[in-house]
């Protein structure tokens, strides 16, 4: 069985050198280059257009370095699309081509490839982009189906887990309807700020003594981690890559009355987002804009494989707290982040009438047991 994907991917390679030089011909389109940045933050981009569908084209480099995941600086051999972890968020409107160029520089030591599961055919690209050390490749895809989508390197075999466990091998494409999206009623719904949360898990083995081992190269991290990865149970489950990396002077910021998207994504594994004092005013759980969205979440799921999207409008200032609802990968494993509001306090909402005090002696007296 782990052949058959390398079949697959030789045929898809064929597929494409067999294709008509006239498709790339017909397709004259306006063209528009975007610059990626490195989530949480996300590309400027049109919340509604009224053009019409375009080319646009993004460039991501496949970077292999030793990335820290915690704050005892635990290190993992990092397999990363430019950098960080994850990937960065694209935007693109739907009935848009995503025209994408893979680079995959001489000093990398790995194969690597990419799959988008909002495209159509060839493994979701992944048939159609594999570079290996000092090759790029270019794949142009088109935007048929809105909503927010994961990417991620399948290179085949166990390679595939082990390169989306290794760092940021997964990102997310968000595919807007032209017309922007909308609520169950079809009325137009804003944001003010996007966030891209990007959710993953790690594998890091213990050295004799319990502590975490750290690595800087392939050869020592994967056997390690291929080991112990098929035992299910990961060392932690972190936001942005690493433990912290969305708390204290990194906290994402808002202000009351301010509505802001979240769009989460987690390559490998479930997951419960929740936002502590807050909510999911509209939930687009499967992350698919054209379903109606769900109203007033407490908590919602995140299927592994998969990104969704929540919109809320903050309505007290401080901290809130967003987090995994497995309460154990939040506290114990570090999936956690931290939003800071600034504002004004809306006593309506919520106020403390008495400060904590000392019990009357009357009342302790009643409450004692019998």
């Amino acid at each position: 069985m782990k052949l058959s994907i390398w079949i697959v991917l030789a045929l898809c390679a064929l597929t494409l050198a067999s294709t008509p030089a006239q498709a790339e011909a017909d397709l004259k389109l306006p063209r528009e280059r975007v610059t990626l940045v490195a989530p949480p933050f996300v590309h400027p981009h049109e919340q509604a257009t009224k053009s019409g569908p375009k080319i646009i084209e993004f460039t991501m480099t496949v970077v292999e370095k030793p990335m820290v995941i915690d704050e005892a600086g635990t290190k993992i051999f990092g397999t990363t699309f430019n950098g960080s972890i994850p990937g960065p968020l694209m935007v693109v409107h739907e009935g848009d081509y995503v025209e994408l160029t893979l680079i995959n520089p001489a000093i990398n030591t790995l194969m690597h490839n990419i799959d988008f599961h909002a495209s159509t055919g060839a493994l979701g690209g992944g048939g159609l982009t594999q570079v290996n050390p000092g090759e790029q490749v270019t794949l142009r895809w088109k935007a048929t189906r809105a909503g927010v989508f994961i990417y991620h390197c399948a290179p085949g075999g166990s390679m595939i887990p082990l390169h989306v466990v290794s760092g940021g091998m997964s990102g997310a494409v968000m595919v807007l309807p032209r017309d922007g999206l909308k609520d169950e009623a079809g009325r137009r719904l804003h944001y003010d700020r996007v966030y891209y949360i990007g959710e993953n898990d790690f594998y890091v083995p213990r050295d004799a003594k319990g502590n975490f081992e750290s690595f800087a190269e392939a050869s020592d991290y994967f056997p390690k981690t291929l080991e112990l990865m098929r035992k299910l149970v990961p060392t932690h489950v972190v936001f942005e890559g690493r433990v912290g990396a969305l708390t204290g002077k990194d906290a994402l910021r808002a202000k009351v009355g301010e509505t802001v998207l979240i769009v989460h994504s987690q390559a490998n594994r479930d997951s419960r987002p929740h936002l502590i004092g807050g909510h999911g005013d509209y939930v687009w759980e499967t992350g698919k804009f054209h379903n109606p969205p769900l109203r007033d979440q407490e908590t919602w799921f995140i299927r592994g494989g998969s990104a969704g999207a929540a919109l809320y409008t903050f309505r007290q200032p401080g901290l809130y707290v967003y987090l995994s609802h497995n309460l154990i990968e939040a506290v114990e494993l570090g999936a956690s982040a931290h939003f800071k509001v600034d504002g004004q306090w809306n006593d309506d909402l919520m106020k403390q009438v008495g400060a904590p005090q000392p019990i009357p002696s009357a009342t302790a007296l009643q409450a004692k047991p019998k």
